[in-house]
């Protein structure tokens, strides 16, 4: 694939899980910043329908990569669509999911693909893209983590872990690169309404109906302000932050039973 003409007026911001969820939002905040927003997910057609939006609000000529972000090659192809010398100023890790059940019965298959996307292929892009970050000395990096990441998540084992890794992650980075003009942030966001549960197999669940769930569009916007203004981790929502607080106070095992005890309650 020949990349792109550049327009160097605008720097690149790439958007990983750019056709739903909190990476619409996401993609809208950073083509009003002024970038030219490179969408990357599965679905061409919602890719295309959004560059379109960006395009007559914002111009920029926004970028489509339709891409699996499960297949082992796709950093690669990713950074072969865009260009290995391309002004990549800011990157957003927002594609993931998870999967709901017992890890001894969900399909090896599943996990592996979500460990791909929500570890892999995140670490490996953020890899590709952060020597030009670098050598420019300026640079933004969003990882979207989850509540998720602070404590253990019995049949949601495997997401809440790969969250707990982005979290880390994230953090180290913001450390290794300080000094360096590059800003990295953690989104850590609570319930949300997008189609993440869908995708889980969660959408009957009775926690569905509790009130602190936050529209995307919300998340996105207080992420992209911490991520600009240099904050590290960013909780969403005022009882979300006391949660993620909670197991600094209360043992272990206490808190991973309390976890599965809600995690049963979405089976009935």
């Amino acid at each position: 694939m020949e990349p792109p003409p550049l327009d160097g007026s605008r720097p690149l911001a790439i958007v990983t899980g750019a056709s739903a969820g909190i990476g619409v939002p996401l993609a809208r905040l950073a083509a009003a910043d002024g970038y030219r927003p490179i969408l990357v997910a599965r679905r061409r057609a919602k890719l295309e329908e959004l560059a379109e939006e960006l395009q007559a609000a914002h111009g920029g000529d926004p970028l489509v990569v339709p891409l699996d972000l499960a297949a082992a090659d796709a950093p690669e192809q990713l950074i072969e669509a865009v260009g290995t010398d391309a002004p990549v100023e800011m990157l957003i890790n927002n594609a993931g999911f998870g999967t709901w059940g017992a890890f001894a019965e969900t399909p090896l298959e599943r996990t592996t693909s979500l460990l791909q996307v929500n570890i892999t292929s995140l670490t490996r892009i953020t890899r590709l893209f952060l020597p030009g970050m670098l050598a420019r000395g300026r640079g933004y990096i969003l990882n979207v983590a989850s509540t998720a990441a602070f404590q253990p998540g019995p049949d949601m084992a495997v997401y809440y872990a790969s969250k707990a890794y982005v979290l880390s992650f994230s953090e180290s980075l913001t450390e290794e690169l300080r000094g360096s003009g590059i800003r990295v942030s953690a989104l850590c966001p609570g319930p949300t309404r997008t189609e993440f549960h869908d995708v889980a197999q969660m959408k009957d669940s009775k926690l569905m109906e509790n009130l602190w769930w936050m529209d995307a569009d919300r998340v996105a916007e207080i992420g992209y302000r911490a991520l600009r203004s240099g904050r590290a981790v960013r909780v969403t929502g005022l009882i979300n932050r006391i949660l993620t607080q909670a197991p600094r106070f209360i043992p272990r095992a206490l808190t991973r039973r309390m976890v599965a005890r809600i995690q049963a309650a979405r089976r009935d």
